[in-house]
């Protein structure tokens, strides 16, 4: 931006960088309205307020914290970030007719000279937008099939998720029924052999195995000296469909 006198020179895609979409409408920021202006943020609002009457909502409105949260989002510098951070409130936005009407109170030459340049700056925004109209109107069909695309592959892979079958899992300490559920499951699903090496087979561990499906040959691996001889012999003869090793 230079300045010569009364004359104020902004470059136009310096203007267009300013001008945002919101509720459907280009509108611009009254912080930055203020620096183009040369007026303090809280000095602009002040004559907004003084002319109310000037100033319907179709001309100018107050964001809400959503959408300031959205409109931060598009600031392309950390700079610009900074610069309409630390606010107090939620910032006001005026519309291409709250602009020109923002000449007229602030009563300023730099105003009316800015605010023509402003002007000029929303009818290139325009025109690009109508000449483009059918590449914006493409990329959202892409944007749109894209996103139906990601749905879909996000249903497929909660699928597999749900259907693939867990092999192992840690538990925590206090979680005991969450590891006894978990153990009575993998030994339901055996159908054929069920094989366990386990160094510490007490009682609990015989209660679970009779949780399996009648048919199923199992096989236990003990540590050498952990029972006793007549321990096997009597597992083995009890149960013969299953059979203890040491």
């Amino acid at each position: 931006m230079t300045q010569d006198n009364s004359l104020v020179l902004v470059e136009g895609n310096q203007i267009q960088n300013l001008i945002y979409t919101m509720r459907g409408k280009q509108v611009m920021i009254d912080s930055d309205l203020a620096v183009l202006y040369q007026v303090s943020t809280k000095r602009l609002n002040e004559q907004v307020t003084r002319n109310k009457n000037r100033f319907p909502e179709k001309f100018m409105f107050q964001l809400s914290e959503d959408e300031y949260d959205n409109l931060r989002s598009q600031f392309a510098t950390s700079s610009e970030e900074s610069q309409h951070g630390g606010r107090r409130y939620m910032p006001y936005v005026f519309t291409e007719q709250g602009i020109a009407m923002l000449s007229a109170v602030l009563r300023s030459d730099v105003a009316v000279n800015v605010s023509i340049q402003i002007m000029d700056a929303f009818v290139e925004m325009r025109r690009f937008l109508i000449s483009n109209a059918s590449i914006f109107e493409r990329m959202d069909r892409m944007e749109l099939k894209q996103l139906e695309t990601d749905q879909k592959f996000g249903e497929v892979f909660n699928y597999i998720a749900s259907q693939t079958e867990v092999k192992q899992n840690i538990f925590f300490d206090g979680q005991v029924y969450d590891a006894f559920s978990f153990i009575v499951d993998l030994i339901k699903k055996a159908e054929i052999n069920f094989t366990l090496i386990d160094n510490y087979v007490d009682t609990n561990t015989l209660n679970l195995l009779c949780k399996k499906n009648a048919g199923v040959n199992l096989y236990r691996f003990l540590r050498q000296g952990r029972c006793a001889a007549g321990f096997l012999v009597d597992q083995n003869r009890n149960f013969p469909e299953e059979s203890t090793f040491q």
